[in-house]
């Protein structure tokens, strides 16, 4: 389960599945160099996203991903 200190490639490398939420945010965090040193609550807030939405829309596709 994510949480907003886990790590943008941490949870990526981890978690593949994400990558369509953050595409549907609009975020592109994985290209960024500081997804290497920010956490997701850090990359979202940074992006003017709801924290608490977005991480709960990919633990959502994490355990979509799980069935």
């Amino acid at each position: 389960m994510l949480t907003k200190d886990t790590g943008i490639i941490d949870a990526v490398q981890n978690h593949p599945e994400i990558l369509e939420v953050f595409a549907e945010y609009g975020l592109g965090c994985v290209g960024c160099m500081a997804s290497h040193f920010e956490s997701i609550g850090q990359g979202a807030a940074a992006h003017g996203i709801d924290v608490e939405a977005f991480i709960a829309d990919c633990n959502k596709a994490i355990e979509a991903a799980k069935k």
